[in-house]
């Protein structure tokens, strides 16, 4: 599913344009990356919550070559879904 199969199903739903719709998602997105850059916790109850990791230097491995390359210090997003939606992929996946 992309991005305007959402932008559809939920303009369907709410009766809302396809354009509003998208400045809507826009801003949710948009928000979420806000914060994330800021280091704060983005909680959406029943969904899941986004975060951020920090990761130490550490040296790696080209599978390619097998040369030893140097990782960064750097800050990654995560994303944890909630136990509603761990449970209902489960169930539906299962049948």
């Amino acid at each position: 599913m992309t991005k305007q199969n959402i932008v559809d199903n939920v303009s369907n739903a709410t009766g809302l344009t396809k354009v509003e719709t998208e400045a809507v998602m826009n801003g949710i997105m948009a928000t979420i990356v806000e914060s994330l850059g800021k280091n704060e916790r983005v909680e959406l109850r029943g969904f899941g919550t986004f975060g951020v990791k920090h990761r130490m230097p550490k040296k790696a491995r080209n599978p390619g070559t097998g040369e030893t390359i140097f990782l960064p210090e750097r800050h990654v997003p995560t994303f944890k879904p909630a136990k509603y939606m761990r449970s209902h992929v489960n169930e539906n996946l299962t049948k």
